[in-house]
């Protein structure tokens, strides 16, 4: 019974928040999702993640050693996508995309600071760093045939992984006003994301939800399957481990169907495993918690 309560005292806040996003816009307020999702993106995720890798207590070994994880846990996920999508006839460039990369900025940065504190955050930063950088190349190259090196050049979030990971090499520390700046500006970033969440699914108009629910289900077993041998394999501590399972396992993200609408994929149908997948989420990830902590 405390295991449930704690898991409950976990999820329940994203969930809620999302909620709240939720019910804005059903009750018909405006909110702009393009200004809310820039501002996010360039100003307070890249903020958060350079202030979680400056300011970490991690031994650097162990955030490379989950660097290489989640590379391997990504890689072994895309060959079993691609697989399933050819055995299955499916289109990859609607299907294989969401399928491999998972929500893991809007809802697994928010679940790993609830469930393993702020280890947990500095250690999901890095998993989430990597699935930007792949979603920005070979995930741009499965929808619409061509990658996108430049566009990961223009990231924010990408310099300040990259920025934070050369202050974390070599000692060096921020001056404490420009410290305690950035980190405002970071404290921003999960409830802005989560928000958006809501908002987001909220205004989707899914199609095909019977085949939606089916792939769902397996996108599940897949990553979670993937991303556990992978962190057996690296032998990962706790909270590692907990958390590179925990991230490649979080439902299809919005920014898939942004994908397909702008390279002319079935859109639709992104929509659907959007939705679907997350509704599947508020079951799923408590279950998986439960058995993570």
């Amino acid at each position: 019974m405390t295991l449930i309560f704690t898991v409950l005292e976990i999820v329940a806040p994203v969930f809620l928040l999302a909620g709240i996003g939720f019910g804005w816009v059903k009750l018909g307020f405006e909110y702009r999702l393009e200004f809310v999702t820039r501002l996010a993106m360039t100003l307070a995720v890249p903020c958060l993640i350079f202030t979680a890798l400056v300011n970490t207590t991690l031994d650097p070994a162990a955030l490379t050693t989950l660097t290489l994880a989640s590379l391997v846990s990504y890689a072994a996920v895309s060959a079993t996508v691609l697989l399933l999508t050819r055995a299955f006839r499916l289109n990859q460039s609607t299907f294989a995309a969401p399928l491999i990369f998972g929500n893991t900025g809007n809802l697994g940065l928010p679940l790993a600071l609830f469930a393993f504190g702020e280890v947990g955050l500095e250690y999901a930063v890095v998993v989430f760093a990597v699935m930007a950088i792949l979603s920005f190349t070979f995930g741009i190259w499965l929808v619409a045939g061509a990658g996108s090196f430049g566009k990961v050049l223009k990231e924010p979030l990408v310099w300040a992984t990259v920025a934070g990971a050369v202050f974390l090499w070599q000692g060096w520390h921020l001056p404490r006003f420009v410290d305690n700046t950035m980190g405002l500006i970071g404290q921003m970033a999960i409830p802005l994301m989560l928000i958006t969440l809501g908002v987001a699914v909220a205004r989707l108009s899914p199609s095909g939800i019977g085949r939606a629910v089916v792939l769902s289900a397996i996108k599940l077993v897949i990553c979670v399957g993937c991303a556990w041998l992978a962190a057996d394999f690296f032998a990962l501590e706790n909270a590692a481990f907990g958390i590179l399972v925990l991230q490649i396992a979080t439902p299809v993200a919005v920014t898939s169907y942004m994908l397909a609408a702008k390279y002319g994929a079935d859109a639709d149908a992104v929509a659907g495993l959007v939705v679907v997948s997350t509704l599947m989420s508020i079951g799923a990830l408590p279950l998986l918690l439960a058995v993570l902590l």
